[in-house]
């Protein structure tokens, strides 16, 4: 499945940011606390969903291809 780059570049973003509120002692949890709900926000209402290709099982592929990518450390979508 073909993804917009905004759309998987936010959701990375949202696990790079979500995985620093994980850490033991996480620093300015306020601002990474707002950037999280922001990408939430922006994830949940992003044009590609009213298609007929954002399917709940294409929600799930975006997060697996997120999480791949970091994996490999690469940027292309």
């Amino acid at each position: 499945m073909s993804f917009p780059d905004d759309l998987v570049r936010a959701q990375r973003d949202w696990l790079a940011t979500y995985r620093q509120l994980a850490d033991p002692c996480p620093r300015h949890t306020t601002a990474l606390r707002r950037r999280l709900l922001d990408l939430s926000a922006y994830l949940l209402w992003h044009p590609f969903w009213s298609t007929p290709s954002g399917t709940p099982a294409a929600r799930v592929e975006l997060r697996r291809l997120a999480h791949r990518q970091e994996q490999r450390g690469t940027r292309a979508a």
